[in-house]
């Protein structure tokens, strides 16, 4: 039906494109005729006219120069060979009728007095004056009225138009016809073929090329379209099956990642509830090491003590001495056992995150070290420290042991220095202590943060090796670094960061 209606469409669209044209061509050309045809047929009349009157002044002027009004007459008779013209007279010199005539069938009024030389159109006729002139005398005026029928001739012409209009519109038709079959039929084929290629899906189908002007180069436009069409679809096709045959196995992938991620979060599952039983038995092994630890050092230190007081004068100097080491290392070994415990529990103990004023902090913790080395007081260079989000007691702990570590280090010159200070960037606050101290040696820096690890005897700074695997482990808690640099004998400079946002990991 589509087809159907498309194809008398465009047989439509022909017919009246060519009966258009050749009405169009018609009607201009008819125009055209007629404007030059009453052109012409109107100085024809004059023409005649003009001719006419010379002919009367010419056989009237006699008659004037005698004044003979019958002879006169005699030549205005003679008009009746000439039908179209329907009235005549001659003027004096002094401007009075001399002679007239006037076709039988009509009655006019002739103009009383001439008018100058010269010729109009008057309604339907055609009106003329001229002079009769001899020797270069004006002897009178010649009047001739004829007919100008121009409604009765262009009646005619609209006549013969509409005979040659229904003729040329009937040869159109028939041309029209002929364009039809010859233009429209190829068109017709190609909508039917691509009716058939929507219908069928088959883009084997080609039109068949009848001709090689531009409908011929539809044609091939066509099949060339259909071809690659073609091309395209296989090419489509393919690349579907493969996308199915990869959906498939992505599909099966999936489904083999699930169950592993299943049986990952069921192993996950045990060995977080392995943990959980591992970390109650650490804190039970804890608790029963700090007990029964305690216990044997409680009463070593008790009777070595006992010992000294009760039998001081029975003891030696030299076993005094001893049992005074032997008080030291029982009191320095229950520090260890303290900082060992606070390092396994600092894992389990949840973050209380506040707002803190870091100045303040580091200088709290400075006043309550700063009695400890009364010989050389240390300087405190304590300049501004951005605020910044954490648990107050582990940074408190953080900057306790630092501060301490500075002055211990340094508390052997004659002006020891601490310097507390603090840099920032897009990301974090860099907050740094460095003292003027001992120092270390870089190639063991490797060592610094580890568990029970010093780079300097016990006899010459006294320690525990836990304080800097402390602030490590708290600076990591709160997402941030702990590095440190130095140089034997010209001090260290220990840093740690804290994140802007508050961002807090776990350990």
């Amino acid at each position: 039906m589509m087809l159907q209606a498309v194809s008398r469409s465009i047989r439509n669209k022909l017919s009246l494109l060519a009966l258009a044209t050749a009405l169009a061509a018609l009607v201009v050309s008819g125009i055209a005729l007629v404007v030059y045809d009453l052109r012409a047929y109107q100085q024809a009349g004059f023409s005649d006219l003009t001719a006419q009157a010379d002919i009367l002044g010419r056989a009237s002027a006699p008659a004037l120069a005698f004044d003979d009004p019958k002879a006169a007459t005699e030549y205005l008779q003679l008009l009746r060979a000439k039908p179209d013209v329907a009235a005549a007279a001659i003027y004096n010199s002094k401007g009075k009728l001399f002679a007239s005539y006037t076709r039988r069938d009509l009655d006019l009024a002739l103009p009383k007095l001439p008018e100058t030389d010269g010729s109009r159109v008057d309604g339907t006729n055609l009106v003329l004056f001229k002079r009769i002139v001899e020797n270069n005398e004006i002897l009178g005026t010649v009047y001739v009225r004829g007919d100008y029928q121009v409604l009765g001739r262009l009646l005619d012409y609209l006549g013969i138009f509409g005979a040659v209009a229904a003729l040329s519109l009937i040869v159109a038709l028939l041309i029209a016809g002929w364009l039809q079959r010859a233009l429209t039929r190829p068109i017709l084929d190609v909508a039917t073929l691509t009716r058939q290629v929507v219908e069928r899906r088959d883009f084997s189908l080609r039109v068949r090329k009848t001709t090689e002007d531009e409908i011929g180069e539809l044609a091939d436009a066509v099949n060339d379209m259909l071809a690659e069409i073609g091309r395209r679809a296989e090419a489509l096709e393919q690349s579907n099956r493969f996308l199915e045959r990869e959906m498939s196995e992505r599909q099966q992938a999936d489904a083999q990642v699930r169950k592993l991620n299943e049986e990952l979060e069921q192993r996950v599952a045990e060995r977080t509830t392995q943990l959980e039983a591992a970390n109650k038995e650490l804190e039970s092994f804890s608790y029963s090491v700090s007990h029964d630890l305690r216990a044997p050092l409680r009463a070593v230190v008790g009777f070595s003590k006992i010992l000294i007081e009760d039998h001081a004068g029975q003891i030696d100097e030299e076993a005094l001495r001893k049992l005074n080491v032997i008080q030291s290392e029982a009191q320095r070994m229950g520090q260890l056992i303290d900082d060992l415990l606070a390092f396994s529990r600092l894992g389990r103990k949840a973050l209380n995150v506040v707002e803190l004023d870091m100045t303040e902090l580091a200088r709290a913790n400075y006043t309550g070290l700063n009695g400890q080395y009364e010989k050389s007081p240390v300087e405190l260079r304590l300049g501004s420290l951005p605020r910044a989000k954490g648990d107050r007691v582990l940074l408190g702990q953080v900057w306790a042991n630092l501060l301490s570590n500075a002055v211990k280090f340094s508390s052997k010159l004659e002006k020891p220095v601490v310097e507390v200070s603090a840099i920032s960037d897009e990301k974090e606050h860099i907050y740094f202590v460095r003292d003027n101290g001992a120092g270390f040696d870089p190639r063991y820096h490797a060592k610094l943060f580890g568990v029970f690890q010093r780079l300097h005897s016990n006899n010459e700074f006294p320690g525990t090796g836990v304080g800097l695997a402390l602030v490590q482990r708290i600076v990591v808690r709160h997402g941030g670094r702990v590095w440190a640099d130095s140089t034997p004998g010209e001090g260290a400079t220990f840093y740690f960061t804290l994140p802007k946002e508050g961002s807090h990991g776990t350990v």
